[in-house]
């Protein structure tokens, strides 16, 4: 009798565990899903950098809008000095951000949540792309794009041909829209004959140093729309753009190609500011855009890598040809010593500051 009593209540123990396992299992957040109707009557906005990129992330949330009933907003570009006064002021009006690959790190804790990961399915993300403060929006490459027309049959190879001017004169263009691209920098230092492996503060005045050597005909985009209109229009002859954008030109006609070789590994990242108004919210929205079907659509729209390893994009052979998660770019690929840029950051924002001002 008693055998059977303790049998009973192991039975019932057992069932318990079995459903709070399952409750738990039913509790854990899967990439890309979201309740029906769970956000309804709510607003959340999402800060970018506009362009292709931002309506591509508008179109992969599409369902997330749907299904949920939040109502999107899109704001941008990402500005930290803006950012900052928000959370300064206690009156935080971006609820997920979009940002360049080194402010997480700066910042993380200051102007962005440490993330509770408990919130979000980060199973799928590539490993080690997932910070303390960040988790990635997409994979992309900064990569030198050249006027076929303009050298033919010797066209620049790398970044190193970039900064001769010597042998390759042209008009440059580069990337002034924000903050210094560290591994541009690092290519710099290369080329007047310094190690990137063993760099030190003092480095960063020789790599801008190369990079003012130019010439006062190099130009300093501001926008990733600006960058197409140069390629497009052919006013500069070697460019320093985002793939995307290098994508979008040459389908429009552009007479550019790319060098591969040392092309600049980066990644935006997804963030939650510290002080957001709705943070459970803001959860949702990320872990919606981490899922398969939207970082397919977000691949398709704009040709940046997608950040779920299950994810396949349907994409023709002009986006595919600016994918970077190939075996051989992988391999071509350049990327940056975050640790040295994160610990140098505002020493570096100063400097690359000091160039856009033209001194």
């Amino acid at each position: 009798m008693l055998k059977s009593k303790l049998a009973g209540i192991g039975g019932a123990v057992l069932a318990l565990g079995v459903l709070t396992t399952a409750a738990f299992a039913q509790d854990k957040p899967v990439a890309g899903e979201v309740k029906e109707g769970s956000l309804k009557g709510k607003t959340l906005t999402l800060v970018s950098y506009g362009g292709i990129y931002q309506d591509g992330q508008a179109a992969a949330l599409k369902e997330f809008v749907d299904k949920s009933g939040v109502k999107l907003l899109n704001d941008g570009p990402t500005e930290i000095a803006k950012l900052q006064a928000q959370v300064e002021s206690g009156n935080v009006t971006w609820d997920v951000v979009d940002t360049a690959d080194l402010p997480p790190y700066v910042y993380c804790g200051k102007l962005f949540q440490k993330l509770d990961l408990s919130k979000l399915d980060v199973s799928k993300i590539p490993e080690g792309q997932v910070g303390e403060c960040s988790v990635p929006a997409m994979n992309y490459g900064v990569v030198l794009m050249y006027n076929k027309e303009k050298y033919k049959d010797n066209p620049p190879k790398s970044w190193a041909d970039f900064f001769d001017t010597e042998k390759f004169p042209g008009v440059r263009g580069l990337d002034g829209s924000g903050d210094p691209t560290g591994g541009l920098l690092e290519q710099a230092l290369k080329a007047a004959g310094g190690d990137p492996k063993a760099m030190t503060a003092g480095d960063i005045d020789k790599a801008i140093d190369v990079i003012r050597k130019l010439g006062p005909d190099t130009i300093y985009w501001k926008t990733g729309a600006e960058s197409q209109q140069l390629a497009e229009s052919g006013e500069a002859d070697m460019l320093m753009m985002w793939t995307g954008r290098a994508m979008t030109a040459v389908k429009n006609g552009a007479k550019y190609a790319p060098a591969w070789q040392d092309w600049l590994v980066v990644m935006d990242q997804m963030t939650i500011p510290v002080g957001v108004k709705d943070t459970d919210a803001a959860y949702a929205l990320l872990n919606a855009y981490l899922g398969k079907q939207s970082q397919e659509i977000l691949a398709q729209q704009t040709s940046y890598t997608p950040i779920n390893n299950d994810a396949h994009p349907k994409v023709d052979s002009s986006v595919a040809a600016f994918l970077t998660n190939t075996p051989e770019r992988q391999k071509q690929g350049y990327k940056q010593n975050i640790k040295f840029w994160v610990e140098n950051f505002p020493l570096a924002q100063e400097k690359w500051s000091a160039l856009m001002a033209g001194n």
